[in-house]
């Protein structure tokens, strides 16, 4: 354990703190977190969660939903500036307008939007528990899903559902490249694909298995096969290969030629060991929600948690 890390440790004692990471985060920080997991996990966390401080490893919208279910709490994200591409596509006055124009719909919001999204929503959903959450809705009602138009496709097609899609996306999980996908699964022929819903339809029909990155590592724990090519964001790679020192882990390729060959979320790696530190030490930058807007974005998150 480096310097920094034990101090970071130390930090966490005299601040009365906890360390919340997503998988995708870099390992240092995973390595000095109290907890790591995928956005359903790290969402149930928070509100178990007795310390006086929460600091979100993660991106804006993680921290912005433990801040909805915690508002007694002073909740802190490293870098705010650590946001998502799939929140950014679906602003507040634009899909307001959508529900507006498409009256009779229950609305279910994918976690990865603003507290404003969650705010205009009946329910959140994880792509953990969409399914589930899905499937609690009559049949006969129609749904508008947002903000992420694969995972909505992806769910259409596993609940026979017809639901109304906003048209938002990930930059991540649509960076992989179908062509050094396949060049690689025949390099490697025995390697199962799995893959996250958030990827595109041409990637997802590749998989093996289809699921959440928690869901993912389970998959791969439980397996008999013992090499896998992962599309997902490549940090879950450290948490994975913990789990099977045994198995071959390999990054499904993107489309841009990079250093780790691999699909990236640069809002991820805002964050970095030194930032969550500096956090720590003088408990800013905060995140804070008008509570009004709070109070109308927690109903939907706890009837996400209520059937999770």
């Amino acid at each position: 354990m480096t310097p920094l890390q034990q101090a970071i440790r130390q930090l966490k004692l005299e601040k009365d703190a906890v360390i919340l990471a997503h998988y995708y985060q870099e390992e240092a920080i995973q390595e000095v977190a109290d907890f790591i997991g995928d956005s359903l996990a790290l969402a149930q966390q928070a509100k178990r969660c007795t310390q006086s401080i929460i600091v979100f490893a993660g991106v804006h919208f993680m921290a912005e939903t433990a801040k909805i279910l915690n508002p007694e709490k002073k909740v802190l994200l490293p870098d705010l500036n650590a946001g998502c591409s799939l929140a950014d596509s679906c602003p507040q006055d634009t899909f307001a307008d959508f529900i507006a124009r498409h009256p009779g719909h229950v609305v279910v919001t994918y976690i990865n939007c603003s507290a404003e999204i969650k705010a205009l929503s009946d329910y959140v959903c994880t792509s953990s528990n969409a399914a589930t959450i899905i499937g609690s809705i009559p049949k006969d009602q129609p749904i508008i899903f947002a903000p992420d138009r694969n995972l909505g496709k992806y769910l259409n097609t596993i609940t026979g559902r017809n639901m109304l899609l906003w048209d938002g996306s990930c930059v991540v999980h649509e960076a992989f490249s179908f062509d050094k996908l396949m060049e690689l699964h025949r390099q490697h022929p025995g390697a199962q694909i799995i893959a996250h819903p958030e990827s595109e339809t041409h990637i997802l029909e590749t998989a093996s298995y289809i699921g959440s990155t928690a869901g993912m590592i389970n998959y791969v724990k439980k397996s008999p096969h013992d090499k896998f090519i992962i599309a997902t964001e490549a940090g879950i790679l450290y948490k994975m290969q913990l789990q099977v020192p045994h198995k071959t882990l390999i990054p499904a390729p993107a489309v841009e030629d990079n250093t780790c060959a691999c699909s990236e979320c640069a809002y991820m790696k805002v964050n970095t060991l030194q930032k969550l530190h500096d956090c720590l030490l003088h408990e800013t930058p905060e995140v804070t929600i008008a509570e009004g807007l709070r109070h109308r974005a927690l109903q939907p998150v706890e009837r996400m948690l209520q059937l999770s």
